[in-house]
């Protein structure tokens, strides 16, 4: 992949009822060009939403692919990843780096009713994950908009060194920052 290549990186941290996102574009020679914040609520299911607007405030026409650290954010707040790719027109990668059962089981344990049909529609609809060696390490990768075999050279393109991506590994480091700000601070938003 050329170096000048650049997806946008979007990871959280989350206290409380809000979660802060931090969406970091990445070139692919590890050149950090692009900030931008967001956030959405713990527990909610506005996360999909969220990551729409962070891509759309960037305006970055520039950023090849998006990746989103997880697909559910904020404590299951599940991003619709076909959703963010048709409001993109990018394709999206999703990324984990912990082997799971799976979210339903926990979904049923944390929601009932209609917040569970509501989240767990949106979850069925996603693509399974694939393993993936990366380095000396394992992550687990969604991809919605690529096949697979570009979603996986993607990610190793980004990684350079251990299993995170890149841009995930730097925008986990922002929103870690940002929510700390926000709590020194304490600003609400």
């Amino acid at each position: 992949m050329k170096s000048g290549v650049r997806a946008l990186g979007i990871a959280e941290s989350y206290r409380e009822r809000r979660s802060t996102l931090a969406g970091v574009v990445t070139r692919a020679s590890r050149v950090t060009d692009g900030f931008a914040y967001e956030s959405c609520t713990v527990g909610g299911t506005d996360a999909t939403d969220a990551v729409i607007h962070l891509f759309s405030d960037l305006d970055r026409e520039d950023v090849r692919y998006l990746f989103v650290a997880g697909i559910a954010l904020a404590w299951y707040n599940v991003v619709d990843l076909h959703r963010v790719s048709e409001a993109t027109d990018r394709p999206v990668i999703s990324v984990t780096f912990e082997e799971s059962p799976g979210l339903v089981e926990a979904l049923e344990a944390e929601f009932e009713g209609e917040e569970l049909a509501r989240r767990k529609a949106v979850f069925e609809r996603q693509p399974p994950r694939e393993r993936l060696a990366v380095n000396d390490q394992t992550v687990f990768v969604r991809s919605v908009g690529v096949d697979s075999g570009e979603a996986r050279d993607a990610v190793r393109a980004f990684t350079p060194e251990g299993g995170r991506p890149e841009p995930l590994r730097v925008a986990r480091l922002a929103a870690r920052a940002g929510d700390e700000f926000r709590r020194t601070r304490d600003i609400s938003y």
